[in-house]
């Protein structure tokens, strides 16, 4: 058991380290761009809000988990409890959506433009920066409703169910409650991963029929990996199918964990790793998809490697002088 202990520490410091690294990378960048006088593209900004709530859900699965897996068990009180799971929620909640509006961002600007579909893409735009706060200050207030009215005493019965998370135990709700409370957190999610499946499916469709009408006038030598609606469609979608696969396996796990009846850690760490994997791989596939970011991230690694290189070298040289002296 230690060693199941010690190989998910392992996997959760990486995952965390990882994730934190692109994550911060792309809002140390954004800040920059804003910082020097430049604004932010539409998309951009949805990138930004989506890497801060990434980092939100690495950070408030991360930590307690590796202090957890370093032996220290049920270290939170119920209000640090409250509060990580609270925070959880909120950025994930955001995730979902920022995601949402990501795929429903790219359908409008891919699609044909006539008058209306031009006038469609300037207010679409011009509404990226109000809907992405709106997204947070609506997740604030429903996850503090919701949560503050689940685990109210009055809503405890003698049916209530104690949940071990490893870094601190909650009590659930009974059995009705429970359902309705279920039912209050996840039907916003399968609706928007109702719209995400549909507008996935409306973006293969346009890019398969853009690319067929634009395709005569590109050169026989280029690769069509290389027409730019296609790289950036095709970089929504594999963000978009990347978020389903991950929800669909941990909500699947979850409920079979819910209707256990003695939590396993080991389990419940795996269902959190599991939760946070979206947010550490996501900003690597926003870092490749735009031309822009990856070029900085470029020039970061190359100089990065460059000052190591030196350094290595300048430690050879004087301990060969040393030597030769």
């Amino acid at each position: 058991m230690m060693l199941t202990y010690l190989v998910l520490g392992i996997f959760f410091l990486i995952q965390m380290g990882v994730g934190i690294l692109g994550n911060f990378f792309l809002l140390g960048l954004y800040t920059f761009t804003l910082l020097i006088g430049h604004r932010l593209r539409p998309i951009e900004c949805l990138f930004a809000h989506l890497a801060l709530a990434n980092a939100t859900v690495l950070l408030s699965k991360g930590i307690p988990h590796i202090i957890v897996c370093l032996g220290f068990k049920n270290f939170l009180d119920l209000v640090g409890c409250k509060l990580i799971i609270y925070l959880y929620h909120v950025a994930r909640s955001v995730c979902l959506s920022i995601t949402c509006l990501l795929s429903g961002f790219q359908v409008i600007t891919i699609s044909p433009s006539n008058s209306r579909g031009l006038e469609i893409k300037l207010q679409a735009q011009k509404g990226i920066v109000s809907s992405c706060f709106l997204c947070w200050c609506f997740h604030l207030l429903i996850n503090f409703i919701l949560l503050g009215t689940m685990h109210n005493s009055r809503y405890l019965t003698n049916n209530t169910k104690m949940r071990n998370l490893g870094y601190c135990s909650i009590s659930t709700p009974a059995s009705f409650n429970a359902a309705f409370f279920a039912i209050a957190f996840f039907m916003p999610d399968v609706m928007c991963l109702g719209f995400m499946t549909c507008s996935s499916a409306y973006l293969v469709l346009l890019l398969h029929r853009h690319h067929q009408q634009v395709k005569h006038i590109h050169s026989l030598h280029l690769s069509s990996t290389n027409f730019p609606e296609k790289r950036a469609t095709q970089a929504v979608l594999l963000l978009v199918s990347t978020y389903i696969s991950f929800y669909s396996i941990n909500s699947s796990l979850a409920l079979y964990n819910f209707k256990m009846e003695k939590d396993e850690p080991w389990f419940v760490a795996t269902l959190e790793l599991l939760a946070a994997s979206f947010s550490a791989i996501s900003p690597f596939v926003l870092i490749t998809s735009d031309s822009r970011v990856l070029k900085y991230w470029h020039a970061l690694w190359y100089r990065k490697q460059c000052l190591l290189c030196h350094s290595v070298f300048s430690h050879t040289h004087s301990q060969h002088s040393d030597l030769t002296l």
